[in-house]
């Protein structure tokens, strides 16, 4: 779909979150939702955290926004994320209805983005922020140095 480079407080709240999330020991993303220019809700990964597969950024940033205004629908919101979505929160994101996805660094193993139908429409588009794509790439070679 899109792709763009932005300079975007947003974006850069999600880079926040997403250190957060790498300090603790997951895997460093951040989400933020929006909705008409004020931020809706916001969280980080926390997979390992709370020991539960469904805690990424997206889903937990989802729950949070759906918690706020009683509903389901996240109408008029786009949300930000530094990584590329999973499948899973992909169809979070679609099945919230929310607006236009942004993030700033794609998955190379598992794009999932082109590949993906579903019965709601949302604008993907790629920021290309090199600030996520080294986060990530540091996260995981220090990850795999450990392993060793």
């Amino acid at each position: 779909m899109g792709h763009g480079v932005m300079d975007n407080k947003y974006m850069q709240l999600a880079i926040e979150l997403a250190k957060k999330a790498g300090k603790k020991g997951d895997v460093p993303v951040g989400a933020v939702i929006v909705q008409k220019g004020k931020v809706l809700s916001k969280a980080y990964n926390q997979k390992n955290a709370r020991n539960n597969p469904t805690c990424h950024a997206e889903m937990l940033a989802i729950n949070k926004a759906c918690k706020k205004v009683k509903n389901f629908r996240l109408e008029n919101c786009e949300i930000y994320v530094t990584k590329e979505p999973c499948v899973m929160c992909l169809g979070a994101i679609l099945s919230a209805r929310i607006d236009r996805l942004y993030y700033g660094a794609k998955d190379k193993k598992y794009s999932n983005l082109d590949n993906i139908r579903f019965n709601h429409y949302c604008e993907y588009v790629y920021v290309e922020n090199e600030e996520c794509a080294s986060m990530l790439s540091n996260f995981f070679k220090k990850r795999r140095k450990k392993a060793e």
